[in-house]
């Protein structure tokens, strides 16, 4: 084998070791949203590509507003799913579109695009 396709089969797994850790293993940090005076909790959520910020944490029993603002075109970004509470959302490229909903237990809920590309979380404590 020669150098060049020592050097160029290296940097293939070291790229792809990358993909791996920054897709499955990286630590994603948790936004923490408070009720505010009419107790409801509200996040603004960017679509680009993903969710930002995409793990949410939210208190039991009190109402949570999640507004999500598309700033892209693409087709996986149209739709928003949230199937633990029922809910579902068109998001219109380049508006703020909000879901609501009252997250009545503890636990982890996954939401996620119609295609099922784009993940993020609701913490619910």
């Amino acid at each position: 084998m020669a150098i060049d396709q020592i050097i160029i089969t290296i940097a293939g797994l070291a790229l792809a070791g990358f993909v791996a850790w920054f897709f499955w293993f990286s630590e994603k940090k948790a936004t923490r949203i408070q009720a505010g005076q009419s107790g409801m909790q509200e996040a603004f959520i960017t679509v680009k590509g993903g969710y930002t910020p995409d793990v949410i944490v939210v208190q039991a029993g009190k109402p949570v507003r999640l507004n999500f603002h598309r700033e892209e075109t693409a087709a996986c970004s149209e739709q928003v799913l949230f199937p633990d509470f029922k809910k579902q959302a068109t998001l219109t490229p380049f508006k703020t579109i909000p879901i609501e909903f009252t997250p009545e237990k503890a636990g982890e809920y996954n939401f996620q695009c119609g295609m099922g590309m784009l993940h993020g979380k609701v913490i619910v404590e």
